[in-house]
């Protein structure tokens, strides 16, 4: 979790300058374009890898020790990417047009879409390498090429759209995932050799198909994701222009990229542990719910922080033109509390191969975004996008607790629940008194991070325990001010 999560600290650092930079030399319109052109890449990466990243993940990470298994399982998993990868990319060149017409009401912008169908093929071709050293728990080759990758997009992205304005937007999504390539390709090099026995077809095609079927609901569920949104920047742009679609966009990518850090960071290793204990309902529930306190631990604290700060990070971040953003950001920060607890229950539902169920619960926070979102957008604006999230996510939750209740008879712990109160019942009195008091809210959620986020680590601590000097170091601090640690891990 340190190696991933100082790895993302470093990617959301470099982000927060390339946006920063696209909104001083484009605009919301261009972040609004910048945003669109993304959404498209992500939703058809996700088609066309029918979830098989994910799948192999744990694939991979069950056959470790069966050398024979272990590398059909790396072999299939790259051609697999290959070919599904140049069947999209044809798919897109020749659907230009229409997905042009679809985004933005005319094909003016054929040949950009035409040339994200390269940007697909790269990126399925490096999320199999990642996949592959995830599954490998290679974490600190993965850390590096996170790191790296994102470094080299952003030089070159950055000096195309200088050179070209919104027309050098396109350059900057093919470079993203071919630096990823590139990179990940040094590092998977240096992976064991795999087995030199020819793949026959029978067993290639059996590999594929076990991939494919947990996969395809891991697809299917973050192309519904992607698609919501991608839909939601549609109506957007075409019912309020693309300023209002760079607004919303500012406001996701904010706390998806904050949250998505986070989350990144847990689960690189998470899912491949939970996976070896699904079948021990203790051990699984018992890893469910530390993950989830520690989720709430290490963001909660940022997210009351980000309510109360909300104007002057989307001014730092992007720029004053941006303000419609800042309402929607808090809404968001709220309804990421839930999503920060309710995160470890649904990678039980994937690592116990329950397609049917995964696919269901991913769907699930997307229909009831929808559902709020859409009756309410063309009366109340932009703004409704902050409210639908937070309610979505709450329902979400609670349908997500009662579905893993029944299938892995888990139950939240006491301290789990006691986080997840702490933070919603400040986050909510926070949201309110930023809507009438900013300068007030600012000052308070301040204070209130500081408070919760010495909680935070003091739950950090009793959960790692004190092995390392930094920990040893923290426990001696909490034990002089006369609140002393023990360790419960």
């Amino acid at each position: 979790m340190l190696v991933i999560g100082s790895a993302q600290a470093v990617n959301i650092l470099i982000s927060i300058f390339r946006m920063k930079l696209l909104a001083i030399l484009l605009g919301p319109s261009g972040v609004g374009l910048f945003n669109i052109y993304n959404t498209l890449l992500q939703m058809m990466q996700q088609a066309a890898s029918l979830g098989m990243a994910q799948s192999g993940v744990r694939e991979i990470a069950a056959s470790r020790g069966e050398e024979e298994t272990l590398s059909l399982m790396r072999r299939v998993l790259f051609a697999a990417h290959l070919v599904q990868g140049m069947l999209a990319m044809l798919a897109v060149w020749l659907l230009r047009v229409q997905i042009s017409t679809w985004l933005f009401s005319d094909a003016s912008r054929a040949t950009e879409v035409g040339l994200i169908g390269i940007a697909i093929l790269l990126a399925l071709l490096g999320t199999a390498q990642i996949a592959i050293l995830q599954g490998m728990r290679r974490i600190t080759d993965l850390g590096r090429v996170t790191v790296f990758g994102a470094f080299v997009a952003t030089l070159v992205g950055l000096a195309a759209v200088w050179m070209q304005g919104e027309n050098g937007l396109v350059w900057f999504i093919l470079v993203q995932p071919l630096a990823t390539v590139v990179i990940a390709q040094f590092y998977t090099r240096r992976l064991p050799r795999t087995s030199a026995r020819h793949m026959s077809l029978a067993d290639t095609w059996a590999a594929w198909k076990t991939m494919a079927k947990l996969g395809i609901a891991f697809m299917l569920g973050a192309l519904a994701t992607t698609a919501t949104v991608l839909l939601v920047q549609g109506r957007i742009s075409q019912e309020l222009g693309l300023d209002a679609a760079g607004h919303f966009g500012a406001a996701w990518g904010i706390t998806m990229t904050y949250v998505g850090f986070l989350l990144g960071a847990m689960g690189a290793d998470y899912y491949p542990r939970l996976v070896e204990v699904i079948h021990d309902r203790t051990a699984a529930m018992r890893l469910m719910n530390i993950q989830s306190q520690l989720g709430l631990a290490i963001g909660g604290p940022v997210l009351l922080l980000l309510i109360g700060v909300a104007p002057w990070v989307i001014t730092l971040l992007y720029s004053s033109e941006f303000a419609p953003a800042v309402t929607l950001l808090q809404w968001q920060s709220l309804g990421n509390v839930f999503k920060l607890a309710s995160w470890a229950l649904g990678f039980s539902i994937a690592a116990s191969a329950r397609s049917k169920t995964f696919l269901i619960v991913q769907v699930n926070f997307n229909v009831l975004f929808l559902l709020i979102l859409w009756p309410t957008l063309a009366h109340s604006g932009i703004i409704a996008a902050g409210p639908a999230f937070t309610f979505a996510y709450i329902l979400h939750f609670l349908v997500l607790s009662i579905l893993v209740r029944r299938i892995h008879g888990f139950r939240w712990e006491a301290l789990s629940l006691g986080l997840l109160g702490l933070h919603v019942v400040l986050a909510v009195a926070l949201l309110a008194l930023a809507l009438t008091a900013p300068y007030v809210a600012a000052v308070t959620s301040v204070i209130l991070a500081a408070v919760t986020g010495m909680i935070g680590l003091r739950v950090v601590l009793i959960k790692i325990g004190s092995e390392s000097r930094l920990a040893t170091r923290l426990t001696s601090f909490f034990a002089r001010i006369g609140w002393p640690i023990r360790s419960t891990a």
